[in-house]
């Protein structure tokens, strides 16, 4: 497939661009770790390599009360610009270009400090920020435009200014947060004041030729937030104000609507930017879930942007462009909007980096160099964990042969395609099975093999990715008819109108996902994924908010915990949130500090709070947690053996830490070249 708009230039004016994508913003924690920037600037050349036309870095504060901590990244003097020059230098040196943003955290900051328009905390935040007066207005101005600057004199292309997610400039926009009755706040002129002035100022003092974005919000999502009227008139005022393009965003961060998870369905958003590019004459680009080159091109050849933003799906694949560009969009490994190791990561105060691609944000340190020693090694288990074992192992030189007893690879990952909102797990699928093919492993399914055959095979390493078995409860009656385990139920088991379900961790969860699910389609379907979470197209309803329209689960669910904490704790930090209000939104119902009685003919029998209870359902689904599998692995003494992934350890075991394992075993096995 070919992708004549994708692969376009675009004429800036003063600049050429290759193609029609940028690399979003993400911040990835290397901008405050010592060395960081160094290994930043590895990690953006990469992407440049890989054809990406323009990247916009993470965020940066223009000062101190704007950074999103204490301590965390802004520019704001002569010598910290400077260091970005490592940045600057690494892009350019492979010929692309990259702009700086600067962010202004606003009542965002977390930790105290914090200054806005008017001093109102946010709801995702214990600290109340200051309401700056005058002279602290005109000093957040001034700071912007010494950032953009000190940005050109780092030797930046460009600078994007946050002006969208519900940061220090869309606070002054919205309503909800701007409160004042000064030349700064009331009537919308006065709201937008401040981006305007800022605006029109960084053009004056950065001249014509330097990229100048301006990231806006087209639908906040929050009670409060910009009419489509507002919009339009703030978008016109920034192009007047010298923008070169405008980036749009979605949804403020205390929105309580997903606008990036997996269960978004592909380029949902992308109609609103199509509604604003019509009123403007500036470049604008469209973001949020656009992580297949034929979703980008069908964004553009739509008209809905001039070019896409790809964020996650750079941390996915580096080469994205390139190869989009050499006809091997098949081999891309997709990003499947998990959140997992790029933004929980990030707001857990960890490195970036990525559940498919480990090496994303550790390219300085996690190589795949060609080996000087070939070894012949077997890996069991082709799940996620032997999956990228043996690719990475096979990609350096190795001969691997890839034991799997079931008919097709993919091990648990089988099971939770399943799962509603887990679609995305199918692409990484199917790179897997091009890398295999690619790297010449010898696939050998329906294989049950034995330590007998393994020993007698003469391999130099063997590699037991065997995974796990699900951990059956002492519960009395727990082998009734009622009970099923998870695995039986995802393999299409018969499951009763009122299920119970033991166990309320992730696959907890996505059993309940599963048998709650209304058949509304809504993580594929655009449309309805907008009338579920209560989001206007048409342009009349402030901020896109109108009522959502619930259809409730067709059984009667109950999801069990025995902690006596909030049920999906451990869930992700940026989607977790996602997962139980999409139950709650279906009526399930969610228990914590649950005891088990026994499961018998009238149901199941629970304690709570000191009260004895009994669930009158149908079927019972047991969700325990799960043991690994090591049996094999005990019957290799004396053989070089590596337990990866569930055979390793059960305790917390997914799909970011199984596919971690395997790459960083196959990269570091003895035999490379430097």
């Amino acid at each position: 497939m070919s992708f004549p708009l994708l692969l376009s230039p675009l004429d800036l004016g003063f600049a050429v661009l290759p193609n029609r994508t940028v690399m979003g913003s993400m911040h990835t924690n290397l901008e405050e770790a010592e060395g960081g920037l160094e290994r930043l600037g590895v990690f953006y050349a990469e992407r440049v390599r890989g054809g990406v036309a323009l990247i916009v870095t993470g965020g940066f504060a223009p000062n101190e009360e704007g950074a999103m901590f204490p301590g965390s990244a802004k520019m704001t003097t002569i010598e910290e610009a400077d260091a970005h020059k490592v940045v600057t230098n690494a892009v350019h040196e492979e010929g692309g270009r990259i702009c700086l943003q600067i962010l202004h955290a606003g009542r965002y900051r977390y930790g105290g400090g914090a200054v806005g328009p008017s001093a109102i905390r946010s709801p995702i935040n214990p600290f109340k920020p200051t309401a700056l007066d005058e002279e602290g207005i005109e000093k957040q101005i001034s700071d912007f435009v010494s950032t953009a600057k000190l940005a050109q004199d780092a030797g930046y292309d460009g600078i994007e200014i946050m002006g969208s997610e519900g940061y220090f400039i869309n606070q002054f926009i919205a309503a909800r947060t701007n409160r004042r009755d000064d030349a700064w706040g009331g009537v919308f002129e006065n709201r937008i004041r401040l981006p305007v002035e800022l605006m029109t100022r960084v053009r004056a003092a950065v001249g014509e030729r330097f990229i100048l974005i301006f990231r806006l919000s087209v639908l906040d999502l929050v009670e409060g937030g910009s009419s489509w009227d507002e919009v339009v008139r703030l978008g016109r005022a920034i192009e007047a104000a010298g923008a070169t393009m405008i980036n749009t965003g979605i949804g403020w961060h205390e929105a309580r609507i997903p606008t990036i998870a997996a269960m978004v369905p592909r380029a949902a958003f992308a109609w609103a930017t199509g509604r604003l590019r019509r009123k403007l004459g500036l470049p604008v680009i469209a973001s949020n879930r656009i992580n297949d080159p034929s979703v980008a091109e069908a964004v553009l050849s739509k008209g809905e942007a001039d070019m896409v933003s790809l964020a996650r799906p750079l941390l996915a694949d580096a080469e994205f462009v390139r190869k989009a560009a050499e006809g091997r969009a098949n081999e891309i490994n997709t990003c499947i909007a998990c959140n997992q190791a790029c933004l929980d990561h990030t707001f857990e105060m960890k490195e970036a980096s990525c559940l498919v691609n480990p090496r994303a944000c550790h390219e300085t340190e996690l190589h795949y160099r060609p080996t000087d020693l070939p070894k012949e090694i077997a890996v069991v288990g082709a799940g996620p964990a032997g999956l990228s074992f043996a690719v990475v192992a096979a990609e350096r030189g190795h001969r691997v042969t890839l034991f799997e007893a079931a008919s097709k690879i993919g091990g648990q990952l089988n099971l939770a395609i399943k799962i509603p909102g887990k679609s995305e797990l199918g692409e990484t699928l199917r790179y897997f099975r091009g890398r295999l093919e690619m790297t010449e492993v010898r696939l050998c399914l329906e294989t049950r093999v034995g330590a007998d055959r393994l020993v007698a095979g003469s391999f130099d390493h063997i590699v037991v990715a065997t995974g796990v078995a699900p951990r059956i409860p002492e519960i009395e009656g727990i082998d009734h008819a009622k009970a099923l385990g998870y695995r039986e139920v995802l393999q299409g088991a018969e499951v009763g109108n009122a299920v119970a379900i033991i166990g309320a961790g992730g696959i907890g969860f996505d059993i309940a996902t599963l048998l709650s699910d209304p058949g509304d389609d809504a993580d594929r379907d655009v449309a309805a994924f907008m009338r579920t979470w209560g989001i206007d197209m048409s342009g009349g309803a402030r901020a896109g908010l109108i009522e959502s329209v619930v259809r409730e689960s067709p059984r009667r669910v109950y999801l069990l915990q025995r902690k006596p904490t909030k049920l999906g704790n451990d869930l992700g930090r940026t989607t977790g949130w996602v997962h139980r209000s999409i139950l709650q939104r279906r009526g399930v119902r969610m228990l914590n500090g649950v005891g088990y009685r026994k499961i018998d003919d009238a149901g199941l029998h629970i304690v709570v709070a000191g009260e004895e209870r009994v669930l009158e359902v149908d079927t019972v689904v047991i969700c325990a947690g799960q043991e690994p599998c090591r049996e094999l692995a005990d019957r290799l003494a004396g053989q070089r053996v590596h337990l990866i992934g569930g055979a390793e350890g059960a305790a917390g075991l997914d799909a970011k830490r199984a596919i971690e394992q395997g790459c960083r075993l196959a990269a570091r096995l003895p035999g490379s070249t430097t």
